[in-house]
């Protein structure tokens, strides 16, 4: 999507419910698994203010894909550490999938209703800011999933394969940043996490249209 100012606007809905459900589902799961340290932080709440990360804002803005503050846990509060970081790491992204769902819900509904479409009406807009959040929603997902620490796609993939607290995990956090500056310079994180996202999108809204 390019950018301009009245896109930004449409967008805005969209990136402050998935960053919100995203982040809420991270510390609301650590907490249902027996880690309170999100819930004594406040974060696991759906007030979006909680979760903003000002750069990762932005650059969701300006380039389509971006990131919200991390939800802090501490493993160690967990019956299953390896088990529940997984599954903590997976309510975020899983949860963008669930918010999408129930908007291209809405978006159906609408549509059933028998309202004159026109380009400038309200009926439209809300269609739009609606679409826009299905978007933001998948590309949350698809780029969350990146492994690449501390990404929630790194928890999934170091949890499962046991390399987690490994010096493996620990180089490619030191220099994660700069692997994810890189990709962005490039425009190769487009191409990286394009395909899935717009796969995800068309699967989705063939599913409701």
């Amino acid at each position: 999507m390019n950018f301009d100012f009245t896109q930004a606007l449409y967008l805005l809905p969209g990136i402050l419910i998935g960053f919100a459900f995203h982040e809420f589902a991270h510390a609301q799961t650590a907490v249902w698994l027996g880690d309170d340290t999100p819930k004594l932080q406040r974060r696991n709440s759906l007030n979006p203010l909680v979760h903003i990360d000002i750069i990762g804002f932005i650059m969701i803005l300006l380039a389509g894909f971006g990131w919200a503050k991390p939800v802090q846990i501490n493993p160690n509060n967990f019956k299953n550490p390896k088990r529940d970081d997984i599954l903590v790491s997976v309510a975020g992204p899983a949860m963008n999938i669930l918010v999408a769902l129930v908007l291209l819900t809405l978006m159906r509904i609408l549509i059933s209703i028998p309202i004159a479409n026109t380009a400038g009406s309200t009926y439209a807009i809300l269609l739009t800011i609606l679409d826009y959040a299905v978007w933001i929603n998948i590309v949350l997902c698809v780029f969350n999933l990146l492994p690449i620490p501390p990404l929630d796609g790194s928890h999934i993939l170091f949890g499962l394969t046991g390399l987690k607290n490994t010096e493996v995990y620990f180089k490619l956090y030191q220099w994660s940043t700069l692997i994810l500056l890189v990709l962005i310079l490039t425009r190769l994180l487009g191409k990286i996490i394009g395909p899935p996202i717009y796969f995800i999108y068309s699967f989705l809204v063939n599913l409701f249209f």
